[in-house]
């Protein structure tokens, strides 16, 4: 009961004091603001001190009180002051850290408190160690440089019900953010009911004691931290979130091998050593799911909250990680009732995960069929890596926002796909409306939202149908792509661009980035025997490619001969 209790008093100030936590974090200096939470987690841990020499439950509750309003602080803070310091190719990499901080913290926090609490005297000795901890943490906040407010102008309401539905709103502007959020939530639901299932799981299935449980911790929490630290070199440095459905697809089929993995027939008196239990094979193949599980989790939450600090509005981004908060912890709160409802009427832990594993793919097919962009993203990743190695140079010419038009050479039916993987934003493309009638690549680039245009010869509505969706797309501060030269080249040679990037850019004059593409001629999906898609496997898998991007151009100098010129530059003699 105290340890329910426990549970819900640390988590009671995420909801009351989050969005006033997002308000603060968009109206001051997080800089600054870091520092006086560090202040306060000194304080709390005195309260903790005299909770504990007082022998006081209530002061002691009060303290782990303190202790979640200091998290529900700290959390806007740390993780929207990350896109005022790092570089947009860097946000993986710098949530990839704080992921793999956080749970590494949470595994030797957890560790160290155990041994504290076996080895000391008196208790008021953990305080201490707290209050060192929380002085470390203070040392280290000095250096972190100022973080300027983006809303010092804000009126911060202590009103939480109204200001956690404007926190909540200020999320929904933008439909992949919100579902970002959602995705978070239901990460944290599904790790936190693994997490909180580990002691009973270790006594119950594997028969083991204190060991094995700090084993099955350990393992996870490591697996996590992989995964995160992963996603920076498996990103091309920008924010990749076709890893998401990657990591979804592990979580789901990992947690359902740890259902079919779990030992029957353990048995026992006492509880079994841990050299025992790691001389069973079966042992083995629970820890590489909880590996994997780790690992595939870290795939799965560090683009989401990358996408989250990049595609939210700088002056409400605070506030909208306040809302991701709230939201992670009502499906924590959900989670936990609905397990313990689950175990209680007789289901078993194993079963649980199993269960839980299902669920996890239903809310994937979900959440992906309502923004196709992951999907989309994860197919177009999935094929770059599967196929070949891409080496791109100069994306950081990509414009991060507003519209501009992206022109490239036209080599093989896959080129889509390759500067897509290659663009930090989705990108809109022109393309032959004859492509959209190959199997796969079809539900692609129709889910991508792609734009198909026919010669005036073939189609003369359908061209002008598409010239008018090109400029609504412009209009609207899109990235559209279009490979001028109007069809596939048929010797590897660059051929004559069409005029239609010309009238584009009469009616929305924008900046253009030319690119190139090298390396395709020659594969499947190129021409190379006067028809596609004919010989398989003719370059080997791996074969090396490039997108080379150079810097964007005026919309008056992009007449479709000097950027025939540039893109031939920028190809070199490579084909």
């Amino acid at each position: 009961m105290l340890a329910n209790l426990a549970a819900g008093i640390f988590i009671l100030p995420f909801f009351l004091f989050s969005a006033t936590a997002g308000q603060l974090a968009d109206k001051y200096d997080k800089a600054k603001l870091a520092r006086l939470v560090k202040v306060l987690e000194m304080a709390i841990m005195g309260i903790a001190a005299a909770g504990f020499a007082l022998h006081s439950l209530p002061v002691l509750m009060g303290a782990l009180f303190l202790l979640g309003l200091h998290s529900t602080l700290f959390g806007p803070v740390k993780y929207a002051i990350i896109p005022q310091h790092l570089h947009t190719e860097e946000l993986v990499g710098g949530n990839a850290l704080i992921e793999a901080g956080t749970f590494v913290a949470i595994l030797i926090g957890t560790l160290a408190g155990g041994l504290l609490a076996g080895s000391v005297e008196h208790p008021a000795w953990i305080a201490a160690g707290g209050f060192i901890v929380a002085f470390a943490g203070y040392l280290t906040s000095r250096g972190i440089p100022p973080a300027p407010a983006p809303a010092p102008e804000l009126k911060v309401s202590l009103n939480p019900l109204t200001e956690t539905w404007r926190n909540i709103n200020f999320a929904r502007q933008n439909r992949t953010v919100f579902l970002s959020i959602l995705g978070i939530s239901w990460f944290w639901l599904y790790g936190a009911l693994f997490l909180a299932q580990f002691p009973a799981y270790a006594k119950n299935v594997l028969v083991g004691g204190e060991s094995s449980v700090t084993l099955l911790l350990a393992t996870f929490t490591v697996g996590i931290g992989i995964g995160s630290m992963l996603c920076e070199r498996m990103s091309g440095k920008h924010v990749e979130i076709g890893l998401v459905p990657f990591g979804s697809i592990g979580l789901t089929l990992f947690g359902l091998d740890l259902y079919f993995a779990s030992p029957v027939g353990l048995v026992g008196t006492t509880a079994h050593s841990l050299s025992a239990l790691l001389s069973l094979p079966s042992i083995w193949r629970v820890l590489f799911d909880l590996m994997m599980l780790g690992l595939f989790g870290g795939f799965f939450i560090v683009p989401l909250y990358a996408l989250v600090q990049l595609r939210s509005s700088p002056a409400h981004r605070a506030r909208i990680i306040a809302a991701n908060n709230i939201v992670n912890a009502l499906f924590m709160v959900v989670g936990a009732l609905g397990a313990g409802a689950a175990l209680g009427a007789g289901l078993s832990i194993p079963a649980l995960f199993g269960i839980a594993a299902l669920l996890n793919a239903v809310v994937a097919v979900y959440i992906y069929g309502l923004v196709p962009e992951f999907l989309i993203r994860f197919m177009a990743w999935l094929l770059i890596k599967a196929a070949y190695r891409l080496r791109t140079e100069g994306a950081e010419h990509i414009p991060e926002e507003g519209a501009a038009v992206l022109v490239c050479n036209h080599v093989s039916f896959v080129d889509s796909l390759v500067v897509m993987s290659a663009s930090p934003r989705p990108v809109r493309f022109v393309m032959d409306h004859r492509i959209f009638g190959l199997p796969l690549l079809s539900y692609i680039f129709r889910h991508g939202r792609a734009i198909p245009i026919a010669s005036a010869k073939e189609d003369q509505v359908l061209m002008e149908k598409a010239f008018a969706e090109v400029s609504a797309a412009l209009k609207n501060g899109e990235l559209v792509a279009i490979f001028p030269e109007g069809g596939l080249t048929p010797d590897g040679e660059l051929q004559t661009f069409r005029p239609g990037i010309a009238r584009m850019l009469e009616s929305d004059p924008v900046p253009v980035v030319p690119m190139a593409l090298t390396g395709l001629w020659g594969s499947y999906f190129s021409r190379i025997d006067g028809a596609v898609m004919k010989k398989p496997f003719r370059r080997g898998l791996f074969s090396r490619i490039g997108l080379q991007v150079g810097s964007a151009m005026p919309p008056e100098a992009a007449t479709p001969a000097e950027l025939q010129k540039v893109v031939q530059v920028l190809r070199g003699s490579g084909r």
